[in-house]
């Protein structure tokens, strides 16, 4: 099987598409990890801000994402390279790590809530 060459133009598209999706996913778990903290210290508020900032950089890595399905399945193939799967380990991880940290604030919510713990400064 011969391995179809792409322009630079399509390579250096791929590319940013392929980084964008590393970013987008680096910073969701980031901002997924904040959420714990701040809930962690009683920051509630704080807490859930952080957890929509996560959500909004996985909805961007999911529109990426979306768009290069749609155009596979209209049969313009993508070249996989390592970095590509890289990038979909990353959405992968993002994504799961926002819905524990989301799980975990619920949690500390109620902890706190219920008096069982205070909040620190």
């Amino acid at each position: 099987m011969t391995e179809e060459k792409l322009s630079p133009e399509e390579e250096q598209k791929q590319l940013e598409v392929t980084m964008g999706l590393i970013i987008n996913g680096g910073n969701a778990k980031s901002f997924a990890f904040e959420a714990i903290r701040e809930a962690k210290k009683g920051h509630i508020d704080v807490a859930h801000e952080k957890l929509k900032a996560a959500d909004k950089a996985l909805v961007e890595a999911h529109n990426a994402q979306t768009d290069m399905l749609t155009k596979e399945a209209q049969g313009d193939h993508a070249k996989v390279t390592l970095l590509m799967v890289h990038s979909q380990d990353h959405i992968m991880n993002a994504i799961t790590f926002r819905d524990l940290a989301g799980e975990m604030v619920d949690l500390y919510e109620k902890l706190y809530k219920s008096g069982t713990l205070k909040e620190e400064d």
